[in-house]
C-alpha cells in the first residue's frame, strides 16, 4: 500500500481514485521514509523472504525518486 503510494505520487502509476496521472514528491517522500522507518522498527521480527521483499521495495523507490528529483528522499 506505502509502496502504491509512492509510486502514485512519483507520477509513475495513475491515482487509482481519479485515474490521473501527478506528481508530488514530497508525498512520495514521506511515503518511502515511512518505509524506511518500518524496516528499522521490524527488524529481528520478518522472515528473510520479508525483509529481501522490503529491502528491494525501499531500494526501488529510492532510485525512482532520484530519477525524478536528482535528490535522495531524506530518509
Amino acid at each position: 500500500m506505502l509502496a502504491t503510494s509512492a509510486l502514485v505520487a512519483l507520477g509513475e502509476s495513475p491515482d487509482p481514485l481519479t485515474g490521473r496521472v501527478q506528481k508530488d514528491l514530497a508525498q512520495a517522500s514521506e511515503a518511502i521514509d515511512i518505509l524506511v522507518l518500518l524496516r528499522e522498527k521490524t527488524q529481528g521480527n520478518r522472515t528473510p523472504e520479508e525483509s529481501d521483499l522490503l529491502e528491494q521495495i525501499i531500494y526501488d523507490l529510492q532510485l525512482r525518486f532520484v530519477r525524478a528529483t536528482g535528490v535522495p528522499p531524506s530518509g
